[in-house]
């Protein structure tokens, strides 16, 4: 898809993978979880370009210059029998902010979802991130504050794997 202003926004190729780790880092640097980042960028290239890849990813080019990405993957709602997009990632380079780009990955994503019949489209954003939930808002999203997030990961993941608990 090619916007207005010099926007373009494109699937993401195997020759971007360095790229797209770059911008992964960017995105965590700005969350304050540059820490939390292990993945490396052959982990990134090969979730996203391996065999049967279940990851995906759009690349956001103003004037020919890399500015942004998005991450997404196919999730289920049962309640619906249909697949969606769950967005993991959405990050614009900040030189870049205000031009766009943010809005025309999203409109790539949503146009995607009305084209194949997907149920819905979903992220996530961290509550202290008041211009991103004002950004969401702005394009219609409903932010789901009765919705908590859970997650088990690390040594908490490994120990109740461990547990050998049965009824």
């Amino acid at each position: 898809m090619t916007g207005g202003g010099g926007i373009a926004i494109r699937a993401a190729r195997a020759h971007d993978a360095g790229l797209i780790f770059d911008l992964v880092r960017e995105l965590a640097e700005y969350e304050k979880l540059a820490d939390a980042v292990d993945a490396t960028p052959e982990m990134i290239a090969a979730a996203l370009f391996g065999k049967e890849p279940r990851l995906f990813c759009d690349i956001a080019e103003c004037n020919g210059e890399a500015a942004g990405l998005a991450i997404w993957f196919l999730n289920f709602s049962t309640f619906r029998g249909r697949h969606g997009i769950y967005l993991e990632d959405l990050f614009v380079r900040p030189a870049f902010r205000g031009r766009g780009l943010g809005k025309a990955l999203m409109a790539q994503l949503a146009k995607r979802c009305v084209e194949q019949g997907l149920a819905r489209f979903e992220w996530t954003v961290l509550d202290w991130n008041a211009p991103s939930i004002a950004f969401y808002k702005s394009i219609g999203a409903n932010v789901m504050d009765d919705w908590k997030i859970c997650r088990l990961s690390g040594p908490a993941l490994q120990a109740f794997a461990a547990k050998d608990e049965h009824p």
